[in-house]
């Protein structure tokens, strides 16, 4: 395939965690060859036995799983997946953007990684997640900045800046509109309510409750019938 360059394979220096030989790879179904998978720190490369081979690099890796799926792939082998097209596919899809630029659907290729030695999968897995760790998504670090204002000490114990207003009970109920003070005065009803409903439990009376609440619907107080409960579990 026209991708397929000609290049040295990682070394020390780019930090090699795994070489396995004998490996074939598979892209979209297609089979490149025989060749050594190469998993380091700075990209995932695959060479052939005349020098010829791919990088991947890690950004644009979007899964990888160890398969052993027969109606998947015949074979065990080690599933990558990644954001972007190679070969003459790459070609079709420049030309499908020019035809249509608002296509938003992004590229995928599926490269299976088949090693001679089935055992190896495991190492294979292990350096590709050890390798992928080392290069996370730039758009997760982004989502944990935080994006309020900060409130700048310095500035001000220096008199800069605006200083927070901080209102008692009394002052804050003076900037309350007309609406917030209806509200306010619902939700201190419905607090009064659920403090007096404290005397009034089901299945319990007591004397505050007979006596707050003596032309309203009384308590069941009917003695337990003995065993009713006996296969019940009690928390402690």
């Amino acid at each position: 395939m026209s991708f397929l360059k000609s290049f040295p394979p990682p070394g020390p220096t780019e930090g090699l965690r795994h070489q396995q030989p004998d490996t074939e790879a598979v892209l979209n179904g297609k089979g490149l060859g025989t060749g050594t998978l190469y998993i380091a720190e700075s990209r995932l490369s695959w060479l052939d036995g005349s020098g010829l081979g791919f990088s991947l690099e890690y950004p644009t890796i979007s899964l990888h799983a160890v398969s052993r799926d027969p109606n998947a792939y015949p074979q065990e082998h080690l599933y990558v997946m990644v954001n972007a097209k190679f070969g003459e596919e790459s070609k079709e899809l420049v030309a499908d953007e020019e035809e249509d630029s608002d296509d938003d659907v992004e590229p995928i290729s599926e490269f299976r990684f088949v090693p001679g030695d089935k055992s190896a999968l495991e190492a294979m897995f292990t350096a590709m997640c050890e390798c992928q760790a080392l290069h996370p998504d730039p758009e997760d670090e982004d989502s944990d900045d935080y994006d309020g204002e900060e409130y700048d000490v310095e500035a001000h114990e220096q008199g800069q800046g605006d200083i927070p207003t901080f209102y008692t009970y009394e002052e804050g109920l003076s900037h309350l509109t007309a609406e917030g003070q209806a509200t306010l005065e619902r939700l201190e009803g419905m607090l009064s309510q659920s403090v007096s409903s404290q005397y009034n439990m089901a299945g319990v009376r007591t004397e505050d409750s007979i006596r707050d609440y003596e032309d309203g619907m009384e308590v069941d107080t009917t003695p337990t019938v003995a065993g009713q409960f006996e296969d019940a579990d009690v928390d402690h």
